[in-house]
């Protein structure tokens, strides 16, 4: 496949994040997908394989965090896409807000996404996750 259409590919994952459109998300990735995020004391960090894992992933993710995902630039080479963008938005465990400027390194392979790394601002998720010691937020 082309640039173009693994850019656009991917333009379509992130819509279909937008749209909170689960089914619309899983047609788009391959059945063996590896999503990297990165970071400790926050919900979302780990390693999610295979649909079971995007599955856990969004599951927890609609627990945890309200956000918006905002993609701003995206740059091709061959199988890979590179995606700048920005998120705000809010841990419901502790009502603490974020802002996370991130690039996500994916690789899209005959139509589908393969793997996802997250480059995220995660001093910022893991102090927005944190409990304050004196019980207030």
């Amino acid at each position: 496949m082309g640039t173009e259409k693994n850019v656009q590919t991917v333009k379509d994952f992130f819509a279909a994040i937008g749209r909170g459109d689960k089914k619309g998300l899983l047609a788009l990735v391959a059945e063996d997908i590896e999503w990297i995020i990165p970071g400790k004391d926050w919900p979302l960090a780990g390693t999610y394989r295979g649909h079971a894992g995007l599955s856990d992933l969004l599951e927890t993710a609609a627990r945890s965090i309200e956000t918006s995902t905002e993609p701003r630039e995206f740059v091709a080479q061959g199988d890979r896409v590179l995606v700048v963008g920005f998120a705000k938005g809010r841990i419901k465990a502790t009502s603490k807000t974020f802002e996370d400027d991130w690039i996500f390194a994916i690789t899209v392979q005959d139509g589908k996404l393969t793997s996802i790394r997250e480059y995220v601002d995660t001093q910022a998720l893991a102090l927005a996750a944190q409990s304050d010691s004196s019980g207030l937020r």
